[in-house]
């Protein structure tokens, strides 16, 4: 089943947070995720959004978006956002996904 990744980052060095941008699409088309939104100012209807941007990805399934994440790829890329961001990413099934 479907799952997804949601990141919501401030990013603190936006030169470095482009080196992770520029490097992102090749470490992450092979494993099948499609990225669904990235926004920069999203609409808050309700609560606080501390964060400045905000990614929704989805993956056919928690194993591929665990392939991907785990990856040495991804991994070597993610030392550029982690050094130029702060915030939180999690996972959540998509329905059905029991």
């Amino acid at each position: 089943m479907t799952v997804y990744a949601i990141a919501l980052l401030t990013i603190t060095d936006r030169e470095r947070y482009g080196d992770y941008e520029r490097g992102f699409m090749e470490v992450f088309a092979p494993y099948g995720g499609s990225v669904l939104a990235v926004d920069e100012s999203p609409t808050v209807k309700e609560g606080l959004w501390p964060h400045s941007r905000t990614v929704l990805l989805a993956f056919p399934d928690a194993a591929a978006l665990d392939r991907w994440y785990h990856s040495e790829a991804y991994q070597a890329l993610a030392q550029h956002r982690l050094a130029a961001s702060t915030g939180a990413v999690t996972v959540i099934k998509g329905l059905g996904a029991g």
